[in-house]
């Protein structure tokens, strides 16, 4: 009957039918068919699952995004990136992959990353003489650093699926984010060399201060939410309320960008995606409690140990797997869905869990850059005003540095796991 319910789920999928509504609808056909549970087992599943004080982190993370988004704050994080890289070749680039990586910090957003920082670098990429599709690829490449960067709403979603905890998994994700954030860098400075992109003058000391004076109470955000989750001054859940009160008061009273309507429009943004993704969540709670009532998990972890099929060769068809699953479903819906299918798989190799929560987070950010789902390439390709199918062959590099760096990070678990057993030592 596993079967039959996946094969149910991907005729409602090929449907276009909401992945929210898929996976309850096909859920309760089978329950139906079978027998195997009581019908009134689905709200209270769905209840059940969302009553989670864990879970409260995402929708305080999304809303605290959103008020950094439209807070003014981007425009101070992008002046201080611009004194500290904007000379080196290729500087507007690092710029953006730079701002990106300090606004990852602040949003735990992706899609809020590329459109907050895009919005201010794109349009100067473009007058500065880089190519338009270069320009939105490179934006739209830093703006994953936003799930990978703790706050991460991604990585709340799988620790909560995989029942792992949430501030172990931030501290795992902070070096891979830099790391990927650096590769990325890579190729920017090829191109811009390519391109021969004019070298800006090096910013002064003045200079660099003045930003960082104007900045100073944006990055001093994420130092407090994750300086006191890992100092255990407070939980992941608690730090997401204070990032939201926080960025209302630096938004509101500092840098006077939010006013009633601007916060009317922040609330309603927030609660159409946390309205969304909650749905999601409910009944995906329901489908991975039907396989793992029919031990699916265990049967698929059984087979590949019994198989004694080499790990690497493992991880290979699980990132190939995340690749495809990325390019048609949004990271938090394939988190859902699949954690409780892949945890077992990858325990049963000798992966950690917390290693792994890092590379599938940042395996399925890839689908981010990929049609027909991949939103920050859409977001990106509006900020840049040009057809988003023109910015597919400008992001092929960015996404195989990004395929490479998932190995990378396979392959050395110390990237992930040094800072998380520093901090437990």
């Amino acid at each position: 009957m596993s079967i039959l319910l996946l094969i149910i789920l991907s005729v409602l999928f090929f449907l276009n039918v909401p992945i929210a509504i898929a996976l309850g609808l096909s859920t309760t056909l089978i329950v139906l068919m079978t027998g195997t549970l009581d019908l009134s087992t689905l709200p209270h599943r769905m209840f059940t699952t969302l009553d989670s004080f864990p879970l409260l982190a995402a929708p305080f993370f999304i809303l605290a995004g959103k008020i950094m988004e439209h807070g003014g704050i981007s425009e101070k994080i992008v002046n201080f990136a611009n004194s500290l890289v904007g000379h080196f070749r290729g500087g507007l680039g690092h710029v953006s992959v730079v701002a990106c990586m300090f606004f990852a910090a602040l949003s735990g957003s992706a899609v809020a990353t590329t459109a907050a920082v895009g919005g201010l670098l794109v349009p100067a990429m473009v007058k500065a003489g880089y190519d338009r599709g270069f320009s939105a690829s490179v934006q739209a490449a830093g703006g994953t650093t936003g799930v990978m960067i703790p706050p991460s709403v991604p990585m709340v979603m799988f620790a909560v699926s995989a029942g792992v905890s949430v501030g172990d998994l931030f501290i795992a994700g902070i070096v891979p984010g830099i790391f990927v954030g650096l590769t990325l860098m890579i190729w920017t400075y090829i191109y811009s060399v390519r391109a021969k992109i004019e070298i800006k003058q090096r910013a002064s000391m003045k200079e660099i201060f003045t930003a960082l004076g104007q900045s100073v109470l944006a990055i001093l955000m994420p130092i407090i939410i994750l300086g006191g989750i890992y100092g255990g001054y407070f939980t992941p859940t608690e730090a997401s309320v204070i990032a939201v009160v926080y960025g209302l008061l630096v938004g509101a009273l500092v840098y006077r960008q939010i006013t009633w309507k601007v916060l009317k429009k922040i609330l309603l943004e927030t609660v159409t995606v946390v309205s969304a993704l909650s749905f999601i969540i409910a009944t995906a709670s329901f489908f991975g409690f039907y396989l793992t009532i029919e031990q699916v998990p265990q049967q698929i972890g059984g087979m590949i140990t019994n198989a004694d099929i080499a790990p690497i060769v493992v991880v290979l068809l699980i990132v190939a797997l995340l690749l495809v699953v990325g390019m048609f479903m949004d990271e938090i819906s394939a988190i859902i869905i699949l954690t409780p299918i892949l945890l077992p798989v990858v325990v049963a190799i000798g992966m950690d869990p917390i290693h792994f929560g890092v590379i599938m987070v940042i395996n399925l950010a890839i689908g981010l850059l990929t049609p027909p789902v991949g939103l920050s390439m859409f977001v990106a390709a509006k900020v840049a005003n040009i057809e988003h199918d023109k910015l597919i062959k400008p992001l092929l590099p960015f996404i195989f540095i990004l395929v490479i760096d998932v190995l990378i990070l396979y392959l050395i678990p110390e990237i992930s796991l040094g800072l998380l057993e520093l901090q437990k030592d």
